[in-house]
């Protein structure tokens, strides 16, 4: 990748990036791009345009060459006058004839589905730091993406695209996979929600509903929820199981539960509290040979062997997806097709009939992977489709899986219409609706 970025600027055609959401990570990604060779950011959205421009001004851009655009002719204008651009409307960033590919930070499952169809329907590649809405309609973008001739990708550095990697290093170099997973450096609390976490997220600058999804453990589900998506590995049970576990304990704890592990079927997404924030796949072979190889190079005593990745940089490496797209024509990580995993919502606490529900982080639900199968059994609802306008039909007792049958979903909600078109699509044998 990096003689390839060289040679693009050697030629003076770097790779033209769009950025919706300036918020951490959005920041992060700017400043990390401005020291990269062969790729520029030339548009900034966010729904605060004052955090747009300061992305730009913390990466050390001056602010006279920085250009707040309320219109599509100013920008590009703007653009084709080597200024960089910072807008409030994102419509502005996947319309650009210049953007070669759209970045998503945003975080919100909302936006960033519509930001991805938008993205697709322009011609415009699309990577999402947002795995929420991948998980919800990622399969259906990814399909869309693929008709349209453009890469739907997930972003390196998130931790599924870290795993992802090790993946395809394991299955290209013929081990079999057992187990896929990532550590969490968090105990689990099912309750938290922004209060009980205000206080370490002033201390951390985090925003709190953020916080509480690390804690409460949704974003784990929903990271292993976009793995299982990827690879066809799926949750061994509700939850996954999440023991506790060294960096040398994990190659015996994943293993079958006859041969004195915990799991009951080889090819599993999980999650282990003690490995972080590093991610690990468990893997073995048939070959004696092979076995015999991994123990002379002090891998372990065998069968099962980890490969371990110890660090993963989130926004900081995701141009890395962004310059994969354009120049190689490949997603970093992606949906197969239809999901074989689903992330569902489970009350936190007891909940009323005609109450509205909030959002990931928030107070009223966390997050549990699941198989599609058992999720389907129940009717049970995504996380991704929930928000404040969702409201409860009927009373939900703490710790129930909330179901379709238990609220009104908000009607006007994008991403509740495409995960519609999505269901529709992938029940139709043949899959080829689009």
């Amino acid at each position: 990748m990096n003689k390839w970025l060289a040679k693009r600027e050697k030629d003076g055609k770097p790779v033209q990036v769009g950025l919706v959401g300036a918020g951490q990570m959005g920041r992060g990604m700017v400043a990390q791009i401005q020291q990269m060779k062969g790729m520029e950011v030339v548009a900034v959205c966010d729904i605060v345009p004052e955090n747009a421009a300061a992305a730009y001004l913390n990466a050390g851009i001056p602010a006279d060459r920085i250009e707040r655009c309320n219109r599509l002719s100013q920008a590009t204008t703007a653009v084709e006058k080597g200024r960089w651009v910072a807008t409030e409307y994102a419509d502005i960033v996947f319309n650009l004839p210049m953007v070669d590919v759209v970045i998503d930070a945003t975080g919100v499952p909302e936006i960033g589905a519509k930001v991805a169809y938008h993205a697709i329907l322009n011609g415009k590649h699309i990577v999402m730091l947002n795995v929420e809405a991948d998980v919800t309609v990622g399969p259906i973008l990814n399909k869309l993406a693929q008709s349209s001739g453009v890469v739907y990708s997930g972003a390196a550095g998130d931790e599924p695209a870290a795993i992802m990697e090790l993946h395809d290093f394991a299955a290209a170099i013929g081990f079999e996979i057992i187990a896929l997973g990532k550590g969490k450096n968090n105990p689990m609390r099912l309750d938290a929600n922004p209060d009980t976490v205000k206080e370490e997220a002033k201390a951390k600058g985090a925003n709190p509903k953020m916080l509480a999804s690390f804690q409460d453990g949704t974003k784990t589900m929903v990271e292993m929820n976009c793995v299982a998506n990827a690879t066809g590995f799926v949750p061994d049970r509700a939850g996954m199981h999440g023991p506790s576990a060294t960096l040398e304990e994990l190659s015996r704890v994943f293993t079958l539960k006859e041969d004195g592990g915990i799991l009951s079927r080889r090819g599993v997404v999980d999650y282990v509290k003690g490995v972080a924030p590093g991610v690990f796949a468990v893997v073995t072979s048939e070959q004696e040979e092979v076995r015999r190889e991994m123990q002379y190079l002090k891998m372990g005593d065998g069968p099962h062997f980890t490969l371990y990745r110890p660090f993963h940089l989130t926004s900081l490496e995701t141009p890395l997806s962004a310059a994969r797209a354009v120049m190689l024509g490949e997603p970093t990580i992606a949906p197969l097709g239809a999901p074989v995993a689903e992330t569902v919502a489970v009350a936190k606490r007891d909940l009323a009939s005609g109450q509205y529900l909030d959002g990931i982080g928030g107070y009223t639900f966390y997050g549990q992977l699941q198989t599609l199968e058992d999720a389907k059994k129940a009717n049970a609802l995504p996380v991704g489709l929930i928000d404040s306008r969702t409201k409860l039909k009927r009373d939900v007792r703490q710790g129930d899986v909330l179901t379709y049958d238990d609220v009104l979903l908000n009607d006007g909600s994008f991403i509740v219409h495409l995960r519609r078109l999505q269901d529709q699509v992938f029940d139709v044998k043949g899959d080829d609706v689009l």
